[in-house]
């Protein structure tokens, strides 16, 4: 489906009204157990918002990569069909007609179910099917979602055919149309809630979404849509939601807590902005936070106007948790006030899985796992990721080494033919794995669970070494005759392997028993010391190029080539060219963990 604009801009001035208009008779709700008009005392009524976020594409308990169900080291279970159970459950206790269900972002990117619908069957095509998580959230009945950031990975028309087939508005009032600054996506939508006495309850729920997509998904966004920040589009909205008399103002928001950015200061808006937000905008009830992947029952943040509490509750990810905000609002002075509010999270792993969905969705999920299972090649031997965050491993070899050779050929009649190549990869799963033998689809994408795409950027040696400097941060500072364990060695200052980068081409030590910023010892190229002024070309992902983990450098270099197709496909189609892997090809173990140069492993 092509992008047409006059569409994208029509749509775009009228959806928040719209929306606030459909939404404000779309959730009637019937009073349960609350006090009777004529009952001395004061008038309260209760309800629950229902909360879940960053659920990436899982329906089902099911791991695509390993064809199986999923697990986890604390056998967390995944997918909506739990959360429905769940919901529904919340519902019998409450009373339909009292809860709201809403979602703070990133739903079509992450599993080969949702990558399927995207790319192989896609939703764009002329009579294409029905997004599987349009089809799940419709059938469990959400009223809400915020746009998160990977919604863009696929480009506009996927997102906007998404959010034609779903029964809920797709919120995002720091989504802007780039030429007329006015909503790309609905800013907000209003619910009615009916009690039993005074009027009824109207929820207004804000959505907010990441000001990085300008950045991750510029090859997408740029000249089309532009991301202001959270603080100052909620400043905007929220008096705006009370003055049409929403008594209650909920935001959705896909921005963690921490008040942190990836991306330092290429964008001047913050990333994690979600306790900025409930500290600086007053008239906030309650914010289900996103992005982060971590796990927050309940956070409160006092607002530094009004003095009150704004209860914050990130479930987590991939429909592990569901967030409750559970309200209890009292009448008085002819309106509805919140006088409490607390949150908690529910464990998806504690139920079944509802036969409602998993029966909805049967033909998807058989479809996708077939497409998984077809065999690309063969490996002439095993290979693992586990002890890729500690060690130079040919499975993360394989990847640099199909990077560099993809860029290497794409600049051979260029000016640039005559540089080195050199490849960044990080462990983005310490699961992934290749079986000696056959090997599928899902082993091959099980290496790359990213919709990255490639880049070339031209780098000095002076600024490789700073890059290699940044990235051994991850590593906890060692000292030498101090006990090593593997599992407490990694994640320093909580920086997640996917913003850990090897170099694949270069020969260097990190150093563990030195301060981070003094640990690269020994970089060579070839067997010679790195000159400070020599060129390099770096195959690197748009994520990484565009400012993701600030990394040095890389976002302000040279762009010598550019690619659309997602680095997990090209490592697919290099498997099915070649027809084997043979790690005595590629794999070199070039940089290794030591201090005061004696090796750690």
């Amino acid at each position: 489906m092509a992008f047409d604009r006059r569409t994208f801009i029509g749509t775009t001035a009228a959806t928040g009204a719209a929306v606030a208009l459909a939404g404000a008779t779309s959730t009637p709700a019937a009073a349960a157990g609350q006090q009777d008009a004529g009952t001395k005392g004061p008038r309260t009524y209760a309800f629950t918002v229902m909360g879940t976020t960053d659920l990436h594409g899982n329906v089902f308990n099911w791991d695509y990569f390993t064809d199986k169900e999923f697990d986890d080291k604390a056998h967390n279970d995944v997918g909506l069909a739990k959360i429905s159970t769940l919901v529904e459950q919340v519902r019998a206790e409450k009373g339909r007609r009292n809860t709201l269900l809403i979602d703070a972002g990133d739903t079509i990117q992450g599993t080969q179910l949702s990558y399927y619908y995207a790319k192989v069957d896609p939703i764009t095509a002329r009579r294409g099917p029905v997004h599987p998580m349009a089809q799940a959230m419709n059938a469990i009945g959400y009223d809400a979602a915020a746009l998160g950031n990977h919604e863009f990975n696929y480009g506009i028309p996927v997102l906007r055919k998404f959010e034609e087939q779903c029964d809920f508005p797709l919120l995002g009032a720091n989504a802007l149309d780039a030429k007329t600054l006015k909503p790309a996506f609905a800013p907000y939508s209003m619910h009615r809630l009916r009690t039993p006495c005074g009027r009824d309850v109207k929820v207004a729920v804000l959505g907010l979404t990441n000001p990085g997509i300008a950045l991750w998904d510029k090859a997408n966004v740029q000249g089309k849509m532009t991301f202001p920040g959270l603080e100052e589009q909620a400043a905007k909205y929220v008096p705006r939601l009370r003055s049409m008399g929403a008594d209650v103002v909920i935001v959705s928001a896909h921005s963690g807590s921490s008040g942190t950015s990836s991306y330092g200061d290429q964008l001047p808006h913050i990333e994690n902005a979600a306790a900025l937000v409930a500290e600086q905008v007053p008239g906030i009830d309650a914010i289900l936070v996103g992005h982060a992947h971590t796990e927050i029952p309940e956070y409160r943040v006092k607002n530094s106007a009004t003095g009150k509490d704004v209860v914050l509750s990130e479930p987590l990810k991939w429909g592990q948790r569901l967030t409750l905000f559970d309200f209890e609002l009292v009448w008085e002075k002819g309106r509805w006030s919140v006088a409490k509010v607390a949150a908690k999270v529910l464990n998806s792993n504690t139920v079944a899985e509802d036969a409602k969905i998993t029966r909805l969705l049967s033909d998807e999920h058989r479809k996708v796992v077939a497409y998984v299972n077809q065999v690309i090649g063969t490996s002439t031997q095993a290979m693992s990721s586990a002890e890729g965050p500690v060690k130079d491993v040919p499975i993360i070899d394989l990847i640099n080494h199909v990077q560099a050779e993809t860029v290497r050929s794409a600049l051979a009649a260029s000016e640039w033919a005559a540089l080195p190549v050199l490849s960044q990869a990080s462990c983005f799963s310490r699961t992934a794995a290749i079986p000696a033998g056959q090997v599928t689809i899902r082993d091959a994408a099980g290496l790359y669970p990213f919709e990255n795409t490639m880049e070339a950027r031209l780098l000095t040696g002076a600024q490789l070494k700073d890059y290699l400097e940044y990235s051994a941060r991850y590593f906890v500072r060692t000292a030498p005759g101090d006990a090593v364990d593997p599992a407490k060695l990694t994640n320093a200052e909580a920086i997640p392997d996917y913003n850990y980068d090897a170099v694949y081409g270069l020969s260097y030590d990190i150093d563990i028993a030195q301060p981070a910023g003094s640990r690269i010892s020994g970089l060579s190229f070839q067997g010679k010391a790195v000159d400070p002024a020599a060129q390099f070309v770096l195959a690197v992902n748009n994520y990484r190029a565009s400012g993701g983990g600030n990394f040095p450098h890389v976002p302000q270099a040279k762009q010598l080539w550019s690619n659309s197709d997602e680095i997990r496909n090209t490592i697919i189609q290099w498997v099915k060219a070649k027809g084997t892997i043979d790690p005595a090809q590629f794999a070199s173990v070039d940089w290794r963990l030591t201090r005061a140069g004696v090796p750690v492993f």
